[in-house]
């Protein structure tokens, strides 16, 4: 078990997935699932997780099930090598759930960064929902499930990872040698890892409306990127302007190549001629603007084509998860056997 090399990754359906989600995540899942290294890549869409935080708002859920699936396959995710699974339908999490919760503290579940900042962001303050605080241990079941050795994640998520890892270093040592403890698998861009908002937030987030979805238009793209944040100080073209917090050479340092500048921009040899120009002054924010327009259309638009083909085939895209869910439950099922025997569980089947 522990020579095999296995992924656990995945999104909340909580709205269509976004540039960040792109960068962060999906191109380097392309990349795993065409690698040849991992015996087995487990995609899960985390619907049961997403209710932590909109219970009362299921519709936008499952609304975005369908929509979060198309992303996955238009970006290059294919069904025929990765396992695509929707949580909700792997019961067997909700039991390894359970379970796992007594094995961590509400004090370390508090402590966590990213529980903090999150709690901080959806207002919740003194009223927590249980399930949203618990859902590092959630995640702990949906990683050790599958024997996942690698969890892809960002920075963000990270954290939230090493919970799953004392748990299962916990479990391990009180029950015996069970569980696999997994590495986290940070993009290796650091830029790329927590792309900016287009408004200069720290983070892209659908919940800010600062993001470039995957299936934006042409003409929408265009507008999101000449509306991006750079130096409020540039005022006049031949102001000296920052890169420093601009968001536009943010993006150009994650998403530029030196092939953009032969098509797009001759009369620059690459990004540092371009930084300079802007900083000693006489280069327009229309100009640069335009240049990443250009190069972020080149990147989106056969992902948006190929998610237009996926329109109204719901129920293909409804069998995939069906046929994945299956597969997923079945490997599942294994683990909670050996966790059940370990905690001495199985007192009826010892006649």
């Amino acid at each position: 078990m522990k020579n095999k090399k296995i992924i656990l990754t995945g999104d909340r359906p909580t709205g269509k997935l976004h540039l960040g989600h792109y960068v962060g995540s999906l191109q380097n899942r392309v990349k795993m699932q065409e690698s040849g290294e991992y015996e087995k890549i487990y995609i899960m869409i985390a619907d049961s997780q997403a209710l932590t935080d909109n219970a009362k708002n299921i519709e936008k859920v499952q609304a975005s099930i369908l929509e979060v699936l198309k992303d996955y396959l238009a970006a290059g995710m294919n069904p025929d090598k990765v396992t695509i699974f929707l949580q909700s339908q792997v019961s067997e999490l909700c039991e390894l759930t359970f379970y796992y919760m007594n094995l961590v503290t509400v004090s370390r579940l508090m402590r966590n960064p990213t529980i903090k900042d999150e709690i901080k962001q959806r207002g919740f303050d003194k009223s927590i929902p249980l399930g949203f605080l618990a859902y590092p241990v959630s995640q702990a079941a949906d990683i050790t499930a599958f024997d996942a050795t690698e969890v892809p994640v960002g920075d963000d998520q990270a954290p939230v990872v090493e919970v799953a890892r004392e748990l299962v270093r916990s479990f391990n040592y009180h029950y015996g040698e069970t569980l696999v403890e997994p590495e986290i698998v940070l993009v290796k861009d650091t830029k790329a890892r927590r792309l900016k908002g287009l408004d200069g937030n720290a983070k892209m987030s659908k919940s800010l409306g600062n993001c470039i979805y995957l299936s934006d238009d042409a003409k929408t793209l265009k507008q999101k990127v000449m509306s991006m944040y750079t130096d409020p100080n540039h005022l006049r073209i031949e102001d000296p302007g920052s890169v420093k917090g601009n968001v536009v050479f943010e993006y150009l340092d994650v998403f530029s190549k030196p092939e953009h500048f032969k098509k797009y921009l001759p009369e620059y040899k690459g990004l540092k001629e371009l930084k300079d120009h802007y900083q000693r002054g006489g280069l327009g924010d229309v100009k640069i603007k335009t240049f990443l327009v250009n190069i972020l259309e080149e990147l989106l638009k056969p992902i948006r084509e190929k998610r237009l083909s996926f329109e109204g085939r719901d129920k293909e895209l409804k069998q995939i998860l069906a046929d994945g869910s299956k597969r997923a439950s079945a490997h599942a099922a294994k683990t909670l056997e050996r966790v059940r025997s370990r905690l001495g569980l199985e007192f009826l089947q010892k006649q």
